[in-house]
Formats: structure tokens, sequence, C-alpha cells
């Protein structure tokens, strides 16, 4: 516990680092960019095709049902567009953690490597084809996951216990091989994930609940459908910045816990690190 709280504290250090808070700009804008070109082509036709299977099997009167018997009467108007963004989301968060994978988590490795571990050498156990295929498995179950637990979303307390736990899962997985695959061999890579992988869940767990945040933006009923583009845009620079932060706490745990592994010792972080 000890280890997640140090590296915790210096994964905060490194986010308030104007090289971090930068980093959050290209992918936040490439996302934006290519979903803005996205909804634009694609939004009303998908729109347009629910309508029509709603209509055709009697989709309305189920749901309407349904939301009254919740309590939730008033969004059977807007049931079609929510469902829309809905299953949007798990393809924005996708495209938020493919930018961030290839765009900031090798500028965090040199940031975090060369600061705080520069005598760490650099073995190569991982590879690009190791971590495009963690990332397509595990977002591959998280995202049938996600789509299965959308009706509880309508129960606010057990979203933000799935959510994180979802979260906790992906992130585990997909940043803490992400984090090692540079220093570490494949033996250590392997080690490090089996020794620690109850203090990498937590991180994963805890960081899921920041990255539950974004989905408050999304419980706004009518006004999410109205706002949608704003809502999507704050959504993914939120996501963004969720997960940037969590591949500096993963790196300075993963990197740490290496060090421990082959004796070696952290650099003390440095107030200048801010700067």
């Amino acid at each position: 516990m000890q280890g997640v709280l140090i590296a915790f504290g210096r994964a905060l250090l490194s986010q308030l680092h104007f090289r971090m808070l930068l980093l959050t700009v290209m992918p936040f804008l490439l996302s934006v960019v290519l979903w803005g070109i996205l909804l634009y082509v694609g939004l009303q036709p998908m729109i347009d095709w629910l309508q029509a299977y709603f209509t055709d099997n009697d989709g309305f009167r189920i749901s309407g049902n349904l939301l009254a018997w919740m309590g939730f009467g008033a969004l059977k108007t807007v049931i079609v567009p929510l469902i829309a963004m809905w299953v949007l989301l798990p393809l924005m968060i996708l495209t938020a953690l493919v930018f961030v994978g290839t765009l900031a988590m090798p500028i965090i490795v040199r940031h975090v490597g060369g600061r705080q571990y520069p005598d760490l050498e650099k073995r190569r156990g991982g590879s690009l084809l190791g971590s495009l295929w963690t990332a397509l498995w595990t977002f591959a179950v998280f995202a049938v996951v996600w789509i299965a637990t959308l009706p509880l979303s309508l129960f606010p307390p057990l979203t933000f216990i799935v959510q994180p736990l979802l979260w906790g899962w992906l992130t585990y997985h997909v940043m803490a091989y992400d984090a090692l695959s540079d220093h570490a061999d494949r033996d250590e890579l392997h080690t490090i994930l089996r020794r620690h992988r109850w203090p990498l869940l937590l991180i994963g767990a805890i960081t899921g609940a920041m990255g539950a945040a974004p989905t408050l933006l999304w419980l706004g009923g009518a006004l999410s459908v109205i706002f949608f583009p704003l809502l999507a845009a704050g959504a993914i620079w939120l996501y963004v910045l969720v997960f940037i932060f969590t591949g500096l706490w993963f790196q300075h745990y993963c990197l740490e816990a290496l060090a421990q592994l082959r004796g070696t010792t952290a650099a003390a972080p440095r107030l200048k690190d801010v700067n």
C-alpha cells in the first residue's frame, strides 16, 4: 500500500509538469476531430436506423413501460438518441485510449524513466504487437461487458460500483504492460505483473473511479441529447486527462517495482520536476 501511495504522489507531481499538461492537447484534438467528422456523417443515420428498428419491433412500447416501471417515464421521448450515445461512448473511449497509448505513453515512459530512473537498463521485453494485442483483447471484453451493463446506468449507485471495476480491470492489463515493456525483459514483466497484481488492480480501480467521472456528463436525460456535441468533447478531454494520469501512476509504480526487483533505487523526486 505504501508503494501505491508513493507512486500516486510522484504521478501527481509529474502531472503538474508543463510537458504532461501539454500532452493532453494532441490526443484530445485528434479525438475531437475524428469524432466530429464521424458524428456529422453517421449520427443521424444511426438514430434513423434505431428509430425504424424500435418502430418495427414495438420497442417504444416495451422501453416506455420499462422506463415507467423504474420511474424514468420522461426519458421515453429521447430513448433512441440516448441509446445511440451510450453505444458510441465505448468507441470514444477506445479512440482516446489509442491516441494516448500511441502518442502519450512513449513520452510518459521517457519522462518518468529519464528523471526518476536514469540508470535503469532498458531490456525491452515487450513489443508494439504485444501492446496492441493486450489493448485489443482487453478492450473487446470491456466493451461487451460495458454494453451488457448499460441498464445499470439507470441506477447510479450500481453504476459507480461496476464502472470502476471495469476500468480497473482494463487499465491494469493495458497500462501495466505498456509501463514495463521498454525497461523490463519478458521474465521480469511477467514476474512483476504476477507479484504486484493486487496493488496494480487497486490502482486500476481507483483510476477507474476517476474514469467514471465523465459518465456523469451523460446522465442528464434530454439535456444530454441537446448538448451532445459539447458533452462528447468534454468527456473525451476528461478521459484523456484520466488516461495520462493513470499512465503516470502505473509508470511510477511499475518502474519502482522493477528497480526493487533488480536491487536498484529511484532518484528522489525534485520540485523542479513540476516546473
